[in-house]
């Protein structure tokens, strides 16, 4: 079980592993908090946006929209590599998924499948949406996974957690298919190289 580091650690972690960063307005304040509890934190999430352009891309995951209040992660990784912090707490990311999962990222085991949605991964996930249509044909760029191994691993290197503690969104909820166009283990394996370094 891991408090969540402070808004200065988090972006303290993010440079130390060499990301680029982008402070969007007051990310530091701009969270979910009064809708439940942030934290004990256990993983990193990685999402995509199903957008395109990356100015947009990063309104929309800052503001969110009529149906799902901003802000919808902590930072936002553009094709560029760089990773736009657009809030800090509570973010509507995660949304409820396995139990089981959950119990497995905090073992750090192998992942079960997950099959029901009963527990809230908001409050316990660092969340990354990373700008992707997510159609299996929009690229991603060798900047843009560099930036998602190197911000996940700076959360992993800072809570002293292995790569099994970052998951991928259709890992954690039914239904869900992202991030597509890359696998969760291939990034898991380039997170662990990584961390040994």
């Amino acid at each position: 079980m891991a408090p969540p580091m402070s808004a200065s650690a988090f972006l303290a972690a993010l440079q130390a592993e060499g990301v680029t960063v982008a402070e969007v307005g007051d990310w530091r304040q701009h969270n979910r908090n009064h809708k439940g509890p942030w934290g004990p934190v256990h993983g990193v999430m990685i999402h995509h946006t199903v957008t395109q352009g990356s100015e947009r891309t990063v309104e929309i995951c800052r503001d969110g929209h009529a149906e799902l209040p901003g802000p919808l992660c902590h930072g936002v990784i553009t094709k560029d590599g760089t990773v736009h912090l657009v809030g800090y707490g509570r973010a509507n990311h995660a949304g409820l998924g396995d139990d089981e999962v959950l119990r497995a990222v905090i073992a750090e085991k192998g992942l079960p499948r997950d099959n029901e949605a009963n527990t809230d991964g908001n409050r316990h996930f660092y969340g990354f949406e990373c700008e992707n249509l997510g159609d299996g044909a929009d690229p991603w760029p060798q900047a843009q996974l560099d930036a998602i191994e190197r911000a996940a691993a700076a959360m992993c290197r800072r809570h002293g957690w292995t790569a099994r503690s970052v998951i991928g969104h259709l890992e954690w909820q039914p239904g869900k298919v992202d991030p597509r166009g890359f696998t969760m283990d291939w990034l898991r394996e380039r997170i662990t190289e990584r961390l040994k370094g």
